[in-house]
């Protein structure tokens, strides 16, 4: 009896237990498929390593998490981001200005933040250089004819290898070797800029030797890029949709003025106040050594995280086809009316806003202006350049991208009108406000724009490619424009007083490139007469006939 009454309670036990493996079996099972689905299980803890964030997302809407704040309803909506670390809450990668951008988008928006060191310290502050290197040589030429011939001469070589860089980047695996490339160019030609100022330019015939290099090495550094920005907007389609391609854009330029513009000449100008103008020279040298390795390092997080979506298949005689394909690229070009002429009105105005980007502080120099007052205005578009970003994404969501591009361009002939009148400092720094304005808005408003039109994804290098030949040929023109307006307005002035370029005295020669200089930045007025008129009266028509 007793046996029997033990035999059967141990009999009833290991059913019991039986019975408990058999439900947590059922439960894992249950927790694994729920899991699977992205649903987690009630009472568990919904926040788990691996985890779908979109999953996450969803439960947000109906669940009190871990975190208190976010019980209730989700106030922001994350699409397509990679599952978060363990034991960081989402809200922690979600905070500040890029709180509603994914990983890919925030990595490809930080190459903005990279190369903008080199729109501002080699693009404005290399000039200024120039000019006084020019000042000891022995031919009595503008430096501002001779930098307006060597940034043309640089756009050249770049545009007409643009439509070739863009077919090899749209091969698979290519976009991002090709665009290392150029990176790497661009950062190697800054590193011997940061040379030149120790070079002693003021000894006999060494000023020459010194300009020609400064002129050559600042050639090599717009090749790198502007070839590098090629693959650069071609990655814009591979990070993001159509719908976010406007928003992305436009961040992307305002992060490149608030970080990669601003810190570099900041630093510049607090050395140099630091240490007197004595040591400006050594001051260039770090600034240029400062661009090459913040260029450099701040491109990882692109080389890191964004990767080539769109391409071409590489197969047996497809660079050969790719090649022939690119005179059926123009052809589609032209056949598309909508997107020829919104490419032929942005060779136009974009020609005149890189005008005056490229010329704004030899301009300046030209006429005299205090170098650390121009700096120090420069600096303030850089600030002045992520609230007036975010103003442009805000804006073109209510009233349209075309429309501010258009507020943009009438914004910048107002600038060059009150460029021709400028001859004070704080002229120079209302002008730089009024480009503060639309600088930024509207290039990036633009890229957005032609990446909405490109009919076949997989091409973006290819279309990019012609993008960029209309965006560096107008800078040929432009540069061009302003240096050879300014040497006639010069001819004529000597003219009129009876003297040459040979028989004048520098005293002369230097008052008359003062008078002269003026004419030139006017000129570019006639380049955004002409894309604002194709722009705003042309461009319209197509686009209702394509609608």
């Amino acid at each position: 009896m007793g046996r029997r009454a033990g035999h059967g309670l141990c009999a009833g036990r290991l059913k019991r237990i039986e019975n408990a493996r058999k439900e947590i079996k059922k439960h894992k099972a249950r927790r694994a498929a729920r899991h699977k689905a992205g649903r987690p299980e009630a009472g568990a803890r919904p926040f788990l390593c691996g985890r779908p964030l979109p999953a996450l997302c969803t439960e947000y809407t109906a669940r009190r998490l871990w975190f208190g704040r976010f019980h209730g309803k989700l106030k922001q909506k994350c699409t397509g981001a990679a599952a978060p670390e363990c034991g960081r809450a989402p809200e922690r990668m979600c905070e500040g200005v890029l709180k509603n951008f994914t990983k890919k988008e925030k990595s490809w928006m930080m190459y903005d933040w990279a190369n903008s060191a080199h729109s501002v310290i080699v693009v404005t502050i290399l000039p200024i250089f120039y000019n006084t290197v020019a000042e000891y040589m022995a031919d009595a030429a503008s430096g501002m004819t001779t930098w307006g011939y060597a940034t043309s001469a640089a756009m050249a070589i770049v545009a007409l290898l643009a439509p070739v860089l863009g077919v090899f980047g749209d091969f698979k695996g290519m976009r991002k070797k090709l665009f290392t490339i150029f990176m790497l160019v661009g950062v190697v030609s800054c590193v011997g800029l940061a040379v030149t100022p120790q070079l002693d330019f003021m000894a006999p015939g060494m000023a020459e030797k010194v300009g020609m290099a400064v002129l050559a090495l600042y050639i090599l550094s717009t090749i790198g890029f502007a070839g590098a920005n090629l693959y650069y907007d071609s990655f814009l389609n591979d990070v993001t949709t159509e719908e976010r391609m406007d928003k992305v854009s436009t961040m992307g330029y305002g992060l490149g003025y608030i970080g990669g513009s601003t810190i570099p000449l900041l630093a510049f100008l607090i050395m140099n106040l630091i240490l007197g103008s004595g040591a400006m020279l050594f001051c260039l040298s770090f600034a240029f050594g400062l661009t090459a390795v913040w260029w450099f390092v701040f491109s990882f997080p692109l080389l890191k995280n964004v990767e080539q979506v769109s391409y071409v298949e590489r197969e047996k005689g497809a660079v050969r086809q790719a090649l022939k394909s690119l005179w059926a690229t123009i052809k589609e070009i032209f056949k598309n009316k909508e997107m020829f002429v919104f490419l032929i009105a942005y060779f136009f105005y974009i020609d005149g806003v890189n005008t005056i980007i490229h010329m704004s502080t030899s301009y300046g120099d030209t006429l005299g202006l205090d170098s650390t007052s121009m700096l120090l205005a420069l600096l303030l578009v850089q600030v002045l350049g992520l609230p007036f970003c975010l103003l442009y994404i805000k804006a073109s969501e209510r009233f349209g991208a075309r429309v501010m591009v258009g507020v943009g361009i009438c914004i910048y002939m107002c600038v060059t009108v009150f460029g021709f009148f400028l001859r004070e400092v704080w002229q120079f720094w209302v002008m730089a406000v009024m480009v503060a304005t639309s600088q930024g808005g509207i290039q990036a408003l633009s890229r957005s724009m032609f990446g909405k039109m490109i009919p076949d994804k997989k091409r973006t290098g290819e279309f990019f490619g012609f993008y960029d030949i209309f965006g560096k040929f107008s800078a040929i023109m432009g540069p061009a424009l302003v240096g050879l307006t300014s040497a006639l307005a010069a001819d004529v002035m000597l003219k009129n007083a009876g003297e040459t370029r040979a028989t004048a005295s520098e005293a002369l020669l230097a008052q008359v490139n003062v008078d002269a200089a003026p004419w030139g930045i006017l000129s570019v007025l006639i380049i955004f007469f002409i894309g604002g008129g194709l722009y705003f009266f042309v461009l319209p028509k197509y686009r209702k006939k394509k609608g």
